[in-house]
């Protein structure tokens, strides 16, 4: 039987990890667009920062996951707190002095932490047993939870304390990338896998075309890519939906909130409903919930709607994602373990920058009233969900034919 208690440990420091430093993207989330409207010289580019963070975190995780291999993931770690610390202390001198593409800088090195907080998950893994690794993915990112109780909240004290709007958020970033780094040193992982490769297998690992042809480890991306992408494109809409529908800047926190705790909350038992039901199940499920969402947020646009609409978003997310997050750790060997995470989160935030654009777009370019935006954001779930599901069924009818 395996020993868990390395792999325990990391989940713990994993898990205050994701609670301290990942409390800092919600309040980006809240405020992000709200702050490119102030600042955007067109309100159709007002979710720009959030779209920068975004593509920023795809682009570096081709390099960043290689090289989190090649030195570690304490190393990649640490410099991704480093990069939101900078990000933060950036964005807060473009609203100093006004200046929207200086906010947009600060916002592509927000994605660069983005992009390191993506790998806590794989991280919670490196060492875990076959058995102990979806409880192991869950766990970190039921640290969401706490996170999700913390970010809305400060944000509320800190968004409008000083005289520019927004500047407080960004300098208590800063502050919480700081301190919430020295948690790395408590990390008990392998420096690198050089050595560990070798054990592991002989055995040269597959290109990325080979990949990719891997019909598990290809619906795991798609999976993973809609879940994601989904979420994105109508949270990132949302704070600028609720206070275009009448509503305040601290319902926008509170419902931001409720969505993240949503995200997050269900982590405690996600892994082990994958381990009794298995997770192609749970992944289905997360699409169908990512749809019910949907619906919610088209039948009207009260409190109750937004808040019933973002909590669903966020437990679909939840199960679509930790699902598809462990379909792909359990399709590769060690040897292809940084070109397989890094090739996932390129892809699965190549599409969520594109429904980053594309929500700023819907929700302020398309009709004529925040209403008629919104429900063209929800709206635009449909191609998306309708792909996730048939690559689901095709990977289930690929899976019956295999023996044969």
């Amino acid at each position: 039987m395996i020993d868990d208690s390395r792999a325990k440990r990391n989940v713990a420091v994993l898990v205050a990890a994701q609670a301290i430093l990942g409390a800092q993207m919600p309040m980006i989330f809240v405020i992000g667009g709200l702050a490119g409207r102030m600042l955007s010289p067109n309100v159709c580019l007002a979710t720009l920062p959030i779209s920068f963070i975004v593509f920023s975190s795809m682009t570096t995780a081709p390099w960043l996951s290689p090289l989190m291999q090649r030195r570690g993931r304490r190393f990649g770690f640490v410099l991704g707190a480093s990069a939101g610390a900078l990000g933060a202390l950036i964005a807060a001198f473009g609203l100093y002095i006004g200046s929207f593409a200086v906010l947009l800088l600060g916002s592509f090195f927000t994605g660069i932490y983005m992009s390191a907080q993506g790998f806590y998950r794989f991280a919670a893994a490196d060492v875990a047993s076959d058995s102990f690794k979806p409880k192991a993915i869950s766990y970190v990112l039921a640290g969401g939870l706490i996170s999700a109780l913390i970010g809305p909240q400060l944000n509320k004290l800190v968004q409008d304390a000083l005289v520019v709007p927004f500047l407080g958020t960004y300098l208590s970033v800063a502050a919480i990338n700081l301190v919430g780094m020295t948690l790395f040193l408590f990390l008990d992982l392998p420096k690198g896998s050089r050595g560990q490769t070798q054990q592991v297998s002989a055995i040269p690992p597959r290109t990325r075309g080979q990949l990719l042809r891997d019909p598990r480890i290809l619906v795991a991306i798609i999976c993973a890519m809609v879940s994601y992408a989904l979420m994105n494109l109508v949270m990132t809409s949302t704070p600028l939906a609720v206070v275009g529908c009448g509503f305040t800047k601290n319902n926008a926190n509170d419902i931001v909130s409720a969505h993240v705790i949503a995200m997050y909350l269900p982590s405690f038992f996600t892994g082990h409903l994958i381990a009794r039901f298995g997770v192609t199940r749970i992944v289905g499920l997360g699409l169908a919930i990512l749809g019910a969402a949907g619906v919610v947020a088209l039948s009207g646009v009260t409190l109750t709607n937004f808040f019933g609409a973002l909590v669903l978003l966020g437990i679909g997310w939840n199960f679509g994602f930790i699902g598809a997050t462990t379909m792909l750790a359990g399709s590769h060997n060690t040897a292809e373990r940084g070109v397989v995470q890094g090739l996932n989160d390129t892809i699965v935030f190549g599409m969520v920058t594109v429904a980053s654009l594309a929500s700023g777009g819907l929700m302020n370019c398309v009709g004529g009233s925040a209403v008629q935006g919104w429900d063209m954001v929800n709206l635009a779930m449909i191609p998306l969900l309708v792909l996730a599901a048939g690559a689901l069924i095709w990977l289930t009818f690929t899976s019956r034919r295999a023996p044969a």
